[in-house]
């Protein structure tokens, strides 16, 4: 195992790079998304709520493998080229995003409404609300299910695999069918997703502790 290591230490750390970038991207973005999409999914516009519902169902219930196909195979024949790490991480962004739109959505919600109607008679807009009344309580309470959703982002991230990503799942096909060392070879990208997740995980649940207290 540890000669696959050595000798294949550079593609590795390629790939490791790729996946750290892949996964800080699209974690970035899917978040900022997700929360813009749920504060859509409760606003008082009826044809706002909808937009978001029908946003969240589509990439929730769509395969990431087929979301990261479109823009890979599809979306250059009609608009323009993507490289196999753009395709990914956007396919990445956009799955996850929905994910997190509904986690943020049932935090709000249990914001009990005289939280807003307080805010709205003290002069603030619903935006303002949202934003410093609202969001601040709800994001406290869903920081357990978005850390679920952080780690499993990085594991999803191996979909750059099957676009020719430069991730580690993709460097491990290459290196074990150069090698024949199927086993030892993803045994060592395993490893490398433990470096990822791990320290994610145990920061996240001394975060939720910390923040209970």
């Amino acid at each position: 195992m540890w000669s696959i290591l050595t000798n294949n230490w550079s593609s590795f750390l390629t790939g490791f790079w790729n996946t750290i970038l892949c996964s800080v991207i699209a974690l970035i973005f899917s978040l900022i998304l997700g929360i813009f999409f749920a504060m859509l999914e409760v606003a008082p516009p009826k044809f706002v709520r909808i937009i978001a519902h029908i946003y969240i169902e589509v990439f929730r219930n769509i395969p990431l493998l087929v979301i990261v196909m479109i823009f890979y195979l599809i979306v250059p024949r009609f608009f323009f080229k993507l490289s196999g790490f753009q395709s990914g991480t956007i396919g990445l962004t956009l799955y996850t995003s929905a994910f997190i739109a509904e986690t943020v959505r049932s935090g709000i919600n249990s914001i009990g409404e005289g939280q807003m109607e307080g805010a709205r008679s003290n002069g603030m807009t619903y935006i303002q609300a949202m934003r410093y009344v609202i969001l601040p309580q709800a994001m406290k309470i869903v920081i357990p299910p978005l850390g679920n959703q952080f780690v499993n982002l990085i594991k999803n991230s191996s979909v750059l695999a099957f676009v020719a990503g430069f991730d580690l799942m993709y460097q491990a096909q290459l290196i074990a069918f150069a090698s024949f060392q199927t086993i030892d070879t993803y045994i060592v990208v395993g490893l490398f997703y433990l470096v990822l997740t791990l320290p994610l995980s145990y920061y996240l649940r001394h975060l939720e502790k910390k923040l209970a207290n």
